[in-house]
C-alpha cells in the first residue's frame, strides 16, 4: 500500500513539478507571480485534446502521441509568450501589484474563452499510451505511469543542462541576477524574458497531456487547483529555485497522495494548502532557501 502511494504520488508529483517550473522561473527573473500559468496549463491538455482529432483515423499510436505534443507545445509556447508581451512588458516598470492583477485578468480570459469554445462540460480525453502495466513487488505500475514518471525526469534533467552549460541559460541566470546589468552587457532581455515564457509554457502544455492521459477527462478549470498545487511545490521548494521547485513538486505529489491513501481522498486538494500554510509560518524562503540575489 504504502509503496503504491509512493508510486502515485512520484507520477503526480512529476505533472506538479514542471508546471512548478514555470512559475519559478517566471519569477527568477521578474519577481512576480504568473498566476495565469495554472490556464496555460489547462490550454495545453485543450490544444492537446484537438491535435488528436487533426490525424486521420487509423494513425498509429506512436505517431498521435508525438504529434500531441509538438502542436501543444509550439501553439501553448506561442500563446505563453504573447501573454508576456500584451499583459506583462508593459507592466515591467509599475508596481508590483499591477502585473499580479494583470495575470489575474489573463487566467480568467483564458478559462472563459476555454468554456465558451470548448463548452462546460468535462471532454474525455483519447487513451495515445497502451493500457496495462508491470507488477514488481507488489505494486502496479502502469505504462502511463511509466512513460509520465520517465519524461518528466527526462524533461527536468534536460532543462537543468540547458540553463547550466548554454550560453542562452548563462544569459538566463545573468538576468536574473539583475536586467540592467545584463543589458549593459548585450544580452537581449526583452528576448530571455519571452525565452522563459516560452520554456514555462511549453513545460506546462506537456503536464497538461499528461493529466489528460492519466485520468482521461480534462475541464476548463482543472487550472485553478493544479495551479495553486504547483505554485505551492514552488513555495515549498523555494520559490526562485529551480531545483527547489522540482523538489518542491514530487513532495507535495506524494504529500498528497499518502494523504488521499491513508487518510481521506475527499480532502486531497487541502493537504497542499496546509503545507504551503506550514511553509510559509515554519520557513517562508522555503526548504531549499532562496538562491535568487537581489536585483541591481
Amino acid at each position: 500500500m504504502l509503496l503504491q502511494q509512493l508510486v502515485n504520488g512520484i507520477t503526480l508529483g512529476g505533472v506538479y513539478a514542471l508546471i512548478a517550473l514555470g512559475y519559478t522561473m517566471v519569477y527568477g527573473i521578474l519577481e512576480f507571480i504568473n498566476f495565469a500559468h495554472g490556464e496555460i496549463f489547462m490550454v495545453g491538455a485543450y490544444i492537446g485534446l484537438l491535435s488528436v482529432g487533426i490525424l486521420p483515423e487509423g494513425s498509429p499510436p506512436f505517431l498521435k502521441l508525438l504529434f500531441c505534443f509538438a502542436f501543444s507545445c509550439s501553439l501553448t509556447g506561442i500563446l505563453g509568450v504573447l501573454v508576456e508581451r500584451v499583459a506583462y512588458r508593459p507592466l515591467r516598470g509599475a508596481p508590483r501589484l499591477a502585473p499580479l492583477i494583470s495575470a489575474i485578468g489573463v487566467s480568467i480570459f483564458l478559462q472563459n474563452v476555454v468554456m465558451l469554445v470548448a463548452g462546460s462540460e468535462n471532454k474525455v480525453f483519447p487513451q495515445l499510451f497502451p493500457s496495462g502495466g508491470v507488477r514488481i513487488s507488489g505494486v502496479d505500475i502502469s505504462y502511463i505511469q511509466i512513460f509520465i514518471i520517465s519524461l518528466s525526469f527526462a524533461i527536468m534533467i534536460a532543462l537543468h543542462l540547458f540553463i547550466t552549460k548554454t550560453r542562452i541559460g548563462t544569459a538566463m541566470r545573468a538576468t536574473a541576477q539583475g536586467m540592467e546589468v545584463a543589458s549593459l552587457m548585450g544580452i537581449d532581455v526583452d528576448r530571455i524574458i519571452s525565452l522563459v515564457f516560452l520554456i514555462g509554457s511549453i513545460l506546462g502544455a506537456v503536464a497538461g497531456i499528461m493529466v489528460g492521459m492519466y485520468y482521461g477527462i480534462i475541464k476548463y478549470t482543472m487550472g485553478y487547483i493544479a495551479g495553486l498545487k504547483a505554485f505551492t511545490a514552488a513555495v515549498f521548494g523555494g520559490i526562485g529555485n529551480m531545483p527547489g521547485a522540482m523538489v518542491g513538486g514530487f513532495a507535495i505529489g506524494i504529500l498528497e497522495s499518502l494523504g488521499a491513501g491513508y487518510i481521506s481522498s475527499d480532502y486531497k486538494d487541502a493537504f497542499a494548502f496546509l503545507i504551503l500554510i506550514a511553509v510559509l509560518i515554519l520557513r517562508p524562503s522555503g526548504i531549499m532557501g532562496e538562491r535568487v540575489s537581489e536585483k541591481v
